[in-house]
């Protein structure tokens, strides 16, 4: 058994038990991806995958448990790598943050400006998605961390530090009916047609459990990851649009009308979300410093070590609104 059979048996399961996407993850043949499946098999003695034909289909019960001990393997190797790696300064790194387009345009500017003075040589990498998507990411270590919203504390294998507090705004044209609203009541939010993030309403986010608690339905015409997609479309007149306060400019304050909705959806959070079995360096830790300063390095770091925040301890009214 070796570390390449461990790897291949990781990224096959990653890539969907796709052989070919595999093979070109690790820049290597099918064939060769196939015989490290093959000895490992051989020497373990079992069967690692449910197969029909040629084809994997999925993990058998024993392949599931082996999966899981050699994705922690692969991440300790991945952590003695970066701990004998060169100074965080000195070298050529990337970093890769998974977010949203909300944060990339309207938070992280300052941030990525102060961040490029201190670390010149930390090529920024941003990754787009739902909440979901942005999981999945962090989970299966394509990117060092998350910054994201909503539902990122309902995944238990990730670790969660909340850090802002945030609302969302109605935006609709300065000819809407709603302008002469003195304050709007989600029945009627609902009677028009609303254009909002991609959260799905699933009961997971604020929106969706003010909606489902009030028996309410809104209707949904359109959903997208992008803020300004939202704008647009409000602009074009195709609909209401919820986003968060904070994507407000001065430029939307000039040709939109915008109603606060506080007394209707209580305020979301926003988290930055780690990999339980990653390594966390320096300039990792001083972004994460910039983006949220109330946190501190030695907070983070007992969180690590405890593998968990426990958010009953953590006054969440008393966070900083974003």
């Amino acid at each position: 058994m070796n570390i390449n059979q461990l790897r291949s048996l990781v990224e096959i399961v990653k890539n969907n038990f796709n052989i070919t996407s595999t093979a070109e993850k690790l820049y290597t043949s099918q064939s060769t991806i196939s015989k490290q499946i093959k000895f490992l098999e051989e020497e373990l003695n079992v069967s690692l995958f449910i197969r029909k034909n040629n084809s994997l289909l999925e993990l058998s019960p024993i392949g599931k448990q082996v999966h899981q001990i050699a994705s922690n393997v692969i991440a300790q190797v991945e952590k003695i790598k970066n701990m004998v790696a060169e100074e965080d300064q000195g070298q050529e790194v990337n970093l890769h943050i998974a977010t949203t387009h909300t944060h990339i345009r309207y938070k992280l500017p300052q941030v990525v400006d102060k961040f490029r003075g201190i670390y010149p040589n930390v090529s920024i990498h941003f990754h787009q998605g739902a909440p979901a998507q942005l999981a999945d990411m962090v989970r299966h270590g394509d990117v060092d961390f998350a910054i994201a919203t909503e539902s990122m504390h309902f995944y238990s294998d990730l670790l969660t530090l909340p850090c802002y507090r945030w609302t969302r705004s109605v935006i609709v044209p300065k000819n809407h009916p709603l302008v002469d609203a003195e304050c709007i009541t989600l029945e009627e939010l609902a009677s028009y047609p609303l254009i909002t993030y991609v959260f799905g309403f699933s009961q997971h986010s604020m929106l969706d459990m003010v909606f489902y608690q009030s028996e309410v339905i809104p209707k949904v015409v359109l959903t997208a990851t992008d803020t300004d997609i939202i704008k647009h479309y409000v602009r074009l007149g195709l609909g209401v649009g919820m986003i968060a306060t904070a994507a407000l400019d001065d430029r939307d304050r000039a040709d939109l009308h915008i109603i606060n909705v506080d007394h209707l959806i209580p305020p979301s959070f926003t988290y930055v979300c780690l990999n339980k079995r990653s390594h966390m360096k320096n300039y990792m830790y001083d972004f994460i410093l910039l983006y949220a300063p109330h946190l501190d390095k030695n907070t983070i770091q007992s969180c690590e070590q405890s593998q968990q925040v426990d958010c009953s301890q953590v006054v969440l009214d008393s966070l900083p609104m974003l």
